[in-house]
């Protein structure tokens, strides 16, 4: 007759290696998490503040150039373009050190019916959470946009 015994069995069903290695899965991924984490984190916030400086040169380029030839006078035209340019920008958050304007004009006289503005806005992306050193910022890009538009026949 055979007899079936129960044996039982103590501790853990399912026993591990070495005790000293206990709660290291956690330590682990959380350095892990962060080792990857953070690079991808200041690689997104990096490319979106490119981003808006992209969308804030196109804007401010766009505006300049529309303050520029509603003017009635070259030099109420030049500030108002600055200023447009400036004021677009800060509106995306970029500083307005960081903001250069330029205005070319194909005729000698800019205001003339007809004439083609082309205002041109470039911006510097600072890297975010980057101290500055000396001279500037450490630059992640530059930002440029043209824009143009044509002086009025009637004022």
């Amino acid at each position: 007759m055979l007899r079936f015994t129960r044996k039982r069995l103590s501790g853990n069903l399912f026993p591990r290696g070495d005790p000293d290695e206990s709660g290291s899965a956690v330590v682990e991924f959380v350095m892990l998490g962060l080792v990857l984490l953070v690079p991808v984190v200041y690689f997104v916030v990096t490319v979106g503040m490119l981003q808006a400086a992209s969308f804030a040169a196109v804007g401010a380029a766009d505006h300049a150039a529309k303050a520029f030839v509603s003017s009635p006078d070259l030099q109420s035209a030049q500030r108002a373009a600055q200023a447009a340019g400036r004021v677009a920008a800060a509106d995306f958050g970029v500083q307005p050190g960081a903001v250069t304007v330029s205005i070319a004009c194909d005729r000698s006289h800019c205001l003339e019916a007809g004439t083609a503005v082309t205002v041109t806005v470039e911006m510097e992306v600072p890297l975010p959470l980057a101290p500055s050193f000396g001279a500037g910022e450490l630059s992640a890009g530059r930002a440029v946009s043209s824009s143009t538009q044509f002086a009025g026949r009637f004022r």
